[in-house]
């Protein structure tokens, strides 16, 4: 059923007769797709991976870290709600709501690289119909949908006049995805012209209980990108007087959480850097010569790991260590706790630079198999003759293990995941010594 031109009302009347294309079955677009399903529409996820497109088709969830996704994938997959295909322009033909959400890159220059999301424009392109509307969902710098129109009107069709394009970005987490899609937040939208938004708040009113935000594209993509600089800012002030407060005597996880008692201070927790596909990328899609703030907390984010490495090499000297030749002990190979993704993780230049000062590195992480750590450096999951751990996320695992045992050890917690007190060779971002 074609919506561009319907009424919010008319869309939630006929969800059974609309069908949604979901471009991207990672992360976000399978919880996305699944949510669509489960409210009624009918579903047909796209992805290039024909794995992926088989084990959904079987009813298996393949994105494992969502918490009830496998069961909602059983479920739209046996109520034949979703079907995964790997052919996009088939899918588009089919389709009368296009979703687009695909990662959206940095290239070498860490300029935006949207070749995926061009891509994916030119397919749906051969299947548009009048009627359509076309939404990403991706993280795009501002302008950049817009700038893609003339891609779907290559068939002849016009947008604003046959059918719409939107940008609505998705707000959620890995691990919460489900949760943050339903209702954590309510949904921005922003269409090309009130046609468009009227038919967005049908669709998303159905799937999100706290309802839509309406306003243009362009700041669309810009509350997106705006969230994420925000974090990256607040992170880089935090880095900052964590150090500052390593070199005058205070404790800065103490000094952050009174502080934060005042409802307008909301100081982040200082870390050994950002990672992840979205916050250490955000800031260079807007990046120029007036975004200096942006700039500098991308710069001291970035050095974290290098005020790391001088914690190791400051712990070492005081048990009579020099690095070269030291053994040390990495826990923590994603970007997240709980969260099983590299890109972008702190502990990857931490591991490039302790090779480059000839340390002999060892690396755990819970969530990872030995095979996958051995992609890295050396697997050890204990800390028997190791000189130096460093903590580089927050599992739980690393809180409850027996501390009594590492007295010769130096402990470098760059998450604050210990009590100092109880630890002999002590040293933490934001930790006075």
């Amino acid at each position: 059923m074609k919506c561009y031109g319907l009424s919010a009302d008319e869309i939630r009347k006929n969800i059974e007769k609309i069908t949604v294309a979901v471009y991207g079955l990672g992360k976000m677009g399978l919880p996305l797709a699944c949510v669509f399903a489960d409210r009624g529409f009918n579903v047909i996820g796209v992805d290039i991976n024909k794995n992926i497109v088989e084990k959904i088709n079987s009813g298996e969830n393949t994105v494992k870290e969502e918490e009830g996704l496998d069961e909602l994938v059983r479920k739209v997959v046996k109520n034949k709600k979703l079907k995964a295909v790997l052919n996009s322009v088939e899918a588009s033909k089919i389709s009368d709501i296009h979703v687009i959400i695909v990662p959206t890159l940095l290239n070498k220059n860490k300029k935006p690289d949207l070749n995926i999301v061009k891509n994916l424009m030119e397919d749906i392109s051969k299947g548009l119909e009048k009627g359509d509307i076309v939404i990403t969902e991706c993280t795009m710098p501002p302008g950049a949908t817009e700038s893609l129109i003339p891609i779907l009107e290559k068939n002849g069709l016009k947008c604003d006049r046959d059918f719409g394009v939107a940008h609505c970005p998705e707000r959620t987490s890995t691990g919460t995805a489900i949760r943050d899609i339903s209702g954590k937040y309510p949904k921005i939208v922003g269409g090309v012209d009130e046609k468009t938004n009227e038919v967005l708040e049908g669709i998303y009113t159905i799937i999100n209980k706290k309802g839509v935000i309406e306003t243009d594209i362009k700041t669309a993509e810009a509350i997106k990108v705006f969230e994420g600089i925000y974090r990256d800012v607040n992170i880089a002030l935090a880095n900052e007087l964590a150090i500052y407060c390593e070199e005058n005597g205070i404790d800065a996880k103490e000094a952050f959480e009174k502080a934060n008692t005042q409802p307008y201070c909301h100081l982040h927790n200082p870390g050994p850097g950002v990672g992840g596909h979205c916050i250490p990328v955000y800031p260079y899609f807007i990046m120029n010569k007036k975004t200096e703030l942006t700039k500098i907390s991308r710069k001291i984010n970035d050095s974290m790991v290098d005020h790391v490495v001088n914690l190791i090499i400051k712990g070492l000297n005081e048990i009579g260590k020099n690095i070269k030749d030291s053994k040390i002990l990495i826990w923590g190979l994603s970007f997240r706790s709980g969260v099983k993704e590299v890109r972008n993780s702190p502990t990857i230049p931490l591991i490039k630079k302790l090779k480059e000062l000839k340390a002999d590195i060892f690396l755990y992480d819970p969530l990872f198999t030995k095979k996958e750590i051995e992609e890295y450096v050396k697997y050890k999951e204990d800390f028997e003759n190791i000189d130096c751990i460093v903590i580089m996320t927050e599992n739980k695992k690393f809180k409850n293990l027996d501390w009594k045992k590492s007295d010769n050890i130096v402990i470098v917690d760059t998450k604050r995941v210990l009590n100092p007190e109880k630890i002999k060779i002590y040293y933490g971002i934001g930790y006075p010594r």
